[in-house]
């Protein structure tokens, strides 16, 4: 008998009205595109994964597949290299030898994983969610690290409605690893993969709220690059936000965070004064938002009303505003939540910055001191950035006493070996 190739791509390929490789592989690239991923599918890339033999794509592609054809990439003959029936050929996976057939095997079992083990991965992610603002950042990194990729070999092992709270958990993970990464400890080619891995896993889940997350936080990574060709690339992962969050009929607050992540991002690509101006329509949505009636999911943990005016204030700093950036951040440390630290450092070297341009160095080396205290016992490398940034504004005045004293903070051992080994 002739191996026809992988039938399960090629008759999911027609039935969309996609006549050649090529034509699937220009809509693999739009799709993607769509979703927040920079991506190009080839048609030779098509043309294997139709082959006797497919290879597992990588977690970039196998979004935009998912994206495109509504269902898992195991249904498309797809074996991920860790089943048990990889060997199978595309014959018999396009004849049902795959997805809720597999079984998970362990000490010669061949039964499928009880929907009680999502509940229990599900209880470490919240555990993992809540220990993100008191664990040292790159201790907890390698734990919720192994513990996404951990979720993601499971997640083909759990069915029913358990899977959909699986491929949520994971999901939330791979986010939490990718914000500790890129925020805390400056890795973004690692929380790149770590989002798209969220975001495959909320498109696993239907969870269009997650992926709205997972889309703006993939947009920090072009606007913090410092590259001001990648505002394209950044606008785009936000209008996919958005458009995510449309579906998932996100609340007001969900709505004010990505008026936030755009402001932020216009104010880093040198347009400080629009970013202004979607911070007072954040401030609008953000007051329209009624906990009780349409509270935000458990995983949004990181926005309140006192973060937006902390993003105010970051902007204020950029237009030249150091009065009303300076006030806005005293409020902002007045009413930020004692166990809030790594935010906490981040504002004071904002207080900071907004002293210089208010020429007070002395007034500004006394809030860089409190965010380095900070820094010795909850690391943050956004915070760092922040401070070494101040400092170059602070130039003028080096033979101030105070600035000098800032220098031999600034570059102690602690600080200066944790700034290159992280």
């Amino acid at each position: 008998m002739v191996n026809s190739g992988n039938a399960a791509l090629r008759a999911a390929r027609q039935a969309l009205g996609y006549r050649s490789q090529a034509a699937l592989a220009d809509a693999l690239t739009t799709v993607a595109r769509e979703i927040g991923l920079r991506i190009e599918v080839a048609s030779r890339t098509v043309r294997r994964w139709e082959s006797s033999e497919p290879p597992w794509p990588n977690p970039e592609y196998a979004a935009a597949l998912e994206a495109l054809f509504k269902r898992p990439v195991t249904e498309l003959g797809f074996v991920p290299p860790w089943s048990d029936d990889a060997a199978t050929t595309p014959d018999a996976r396009a004849n049902g030898a795959t997805g809720s057939t597999r079984k998970y095997r362990r000490a010669g079992s061949a039964t499928a994983l009880p929907a009680t083990v999502a509940h229990e991965y599900r209880a470490i992610t919240v555990a993992h969610r809540h220990l993100y603002w008191s664990l040292p950042a790159s201790q907890l990194q390698r734990s919720v690290s192994t513990h996404a990729r951990l979720g993601e070999e499971l997640l083909a092992h759990i069915e029913g409605a358990a899977k959909t709270v699986m491929a949520q958990s994971v999901s939330e993970s791979s986010l939490l690893s990718g914000r500790l990464e890129f925020f805390d400890l400056q890795q973004p080619k690692d929380a790149q993969s770590s989002f798209v891995l969220a975001l495959q896993t909320a498109h696993e889940a239907g969870d269009a709220l997650l992926g709205a997350a997972v889309l703006a936080h993939m947009a920090f990574i072009p606007a913090f690059s410092g590259d001001m060709g990648r505002a394209d690339e950044a606008r785009e992962r936000i209008r996919a936000a958005r458009a995510f969050a449309r579906r998932g009929q996100a609340n007001h607050e969900i709505t004010a965070w990505l008026d936030a992540v755009e402001a932020e991002a216009e104010t880093r690509f040198g347009n400080p004064r629009q970013a202004v101006s979607i911070l007072e329509r954040a401030e609008k949505n953000y007051a329209l938002h009624d906990p009780a009636q349409a509270p935000s999911p458990a995983w949004m943990d990181w926005f309140s009303p006192t973060r937006l005016a902390g993003f105010k204030a970051n902007t204020l700093i950029t237009t030249g505003d150091g009065r009303q950036a300076l006030a806005t951040l005293e409020q902002v440390l007045d009413e930020l939540p004692p166990e809030s630290e790594k935010q906490r450092s981040v504002y004071l070297a904002d207080a900071a910055a907004a002293c210089v341009l208010e020429k007070a160095p002395e007034q500004a080396c006394t809030y860089l001191g409190a965010a380095l205290d900070i820094l010795a016992e909850h690391w943050y490398a956004t915070t760092l950035d922040r401070i070494k940034a101040v400092r170059q504004k602070l130039r003028k005045w080096d033979s101030l006493p105070e600035v000098r004293a800032l220098d031999e903070r600034l570059y102690d051992w602690h600080t200066t070996v944790n700034s290159i080994v992280r």
